[in-house]
Order: structure tokens, then C-alpha cells, then sequence
């Protein structure tokens, strides 16, 4: 158990990781709760270290409340996401990141920010009714990804990342984008597996390698991480694009 004392998830996470890794190989399971804990990220990037290490890993995410359970109105789930990772042979590893709301909330956020509408199936309204005004969705709730099976994955997450490591419940949550009310303290749960434990590393690298090609042989499919690899590959040559007026901002808050 890791109290993360009211800061962000990632310092957490990064003096945590060694501890975790460690500890998988010698046991051949390891598993870390965060609660205190703040904004996660992108979870991709927290586990994939682990596959990058020839390690499996998983975790979970509570965020503050967006999401209705399924046939009700009222946010009471996170957008929750969750990730998975694992190493591929001779291959960046792969990474499964996903929020369980059909678009993350940071987006609507953007889009209100920006003036510009949201896609239909996004968001309801306050009332239950869909929107595409994001500020109207912001003040109501988003879809879960497959209706009802997305809702109950929620539910799944908020009992792992919340209740099991004794973090708040989403619904008890402060909001990650503004300094009102007292700290999220959302939880995370982190699960690596060493593949040496399970079915032997090189067995395990051969069927990750078999279904990674079985995948790619299959024309127009992709593996997942494998375009963020690709762009982070072109980042280190080229750096990174970004607009003028938010380089503005960002030297703005930077004090630059």
C-alpha cells in the first residue's frame, strides 16, 4: 500500500515501480495500491516500463464521478480506466489503455474550452437527455463504452481502484480540473506478473508473438501501442508541434 499523500499519481509511481518489479520476480505476482492519490494519466505509460522489462502488468484507475450506472442519471462512476501491457519479442511492447467512458472527459473539457460541439453519444445532459453542447455534458454525464457491459466494467474498477485500497469512491471525489474542495484522493491499483511464474518466459513470448503476428498479417489491423511507439519515435527526431497560443500559455504559467 503506497499513500500517495494527496500529490499526483506519477512520483508515486516512479519510486514505486523498482519495489514492484522486485518483488513479482521473487513471488511471481505483485501488487500495489495508491490511495491519497490524484490525476494517473495516461496509464500506458506507467506500465509499460514493466513490459519493457519482460513483465506483464495491469492497473486500474478511480476518477472523480462522470458516469451513471447503467439506467440511472446521476454521475456516480469515474471514466475509469484501465491498462494493460505486455512485452513482444523484438517488438515495442504491447499497450492497452483505455478509459471506459466513450471519450475521456479531458476532451469535452477542450471542446467547451475551444466553443466547439461534441459528437452525438458522447454525453447526456443533466437531465438524461444526449447533448452535444459540452458544456451541458460537463454538468451531466458521459456514455460508457458498450452500454451496459461498459458500466458494469466501471463498477468492476471503482470496487479495485477505490474500496479494495480503502481510496475515495468516485462519487466522493473532488474534480481533477479545478482547486475547489478538498484533494480527489482517488486510488489506483497496480497488478505485474513475472511470465517466469506462469507458463515460462519463453513460452509466454512465443504465444504473444504468435497472436501479434496473426494480428499484423490481417490487413489494415494494428497492435496496440504500436502507433504511440511509432510517434514517440518521430517526437525524439523531429520534437514536438504545438500551437503558437499554447506555447504562449505554457510560458505564461511557466513564469517564462
Amino acid at each position: 500500500m503506497i499513500d500517495v499523500a494527496h500529490g499526483f499519481f506519477y512520483p508515486a509511481a516512479e519510486l514505486a515501480a523498482p519495489v514492484i518489479a522486485a518483488a513479482a520476480r521473487d513471488c511471481g505476482i505483485a501488487a500495489a495500491g495508491f490511495y491519497n492519490s490524484h490525476h494517473a494519466g495516461a496509464l500506458g505509460l506507467a506500465i509499460e516500463r514493466f513490459a519493457s522489462d519482460g513483465l506483464m502488468a495491469m492497473m486500474f484507475a478511480n476518477t472523480p464521478k462522470a458516469m451513471a450506472a447503467w439506467g440511472g442519471r446521476a454521475a456516480l462512476f469515474g471514466t475509469n480506466p484501465i491498462a494493460f501491457a505486455a512485452p513482444v519479442p523484438d517488438a515495442a511492447p504491447i499497450i492497452i489503455d483505455l478509459a471506459l467512458s466513450e471519450v475521456a472527459r479531458g476532451k469535452i473539457l477542450k471542446a467547451s474550452q475551444d466553443g466547439q460541439p461534441i459528437p452525438e453519444g458522447w454525453a447526456k445532459d443533466a437531465d438524461g437527455n444526449p447533448t452535444t453542447d459540452p458544456t451541458a455534458a460537463l454538468k451531466g454525464t458521459l456514455e460508457p463504452i458498450g452500454g451496459a457491459k461498459g458500466a458494469a466494467l466501471s463498477l468492476m474498477v471503482e470496487m479495485l481502484a477505490a474500496a479494495l485500497v480503502g481510496a475515495n469512491l468516485s462519487k466522493d471525489a473532488s474534480s481533477f480540473f479545478d482547486g475547489d474542495g478538498p484533494p480527489p484522493d482517488v486510488g489506483q491499483l497496480l497488478i505485474v506478473f513475472d511470465p517466469n511464474a506462469f507458463g515460462g518466459a519463453a513460452n509466454v513470448a512465443e504465444r504473444i508473438a504468435a497472436i501479434a503476428t496473426a494480428m499484423t498479417e490481417d490487413e489494415g489491423v494494428r497492435i496496440p501501442g504500436s502507433a504511440r511507439a511509432a510517434r514517440r519515435a518521430e517526437a525524439d527526431v523531429r520534437g514536438i508541434a504545438v500551437s503558437t497560443a499554447l506555447l504562449a500559455k505554457l510560458r505564461t504559467l511557466a513564469g517564462a
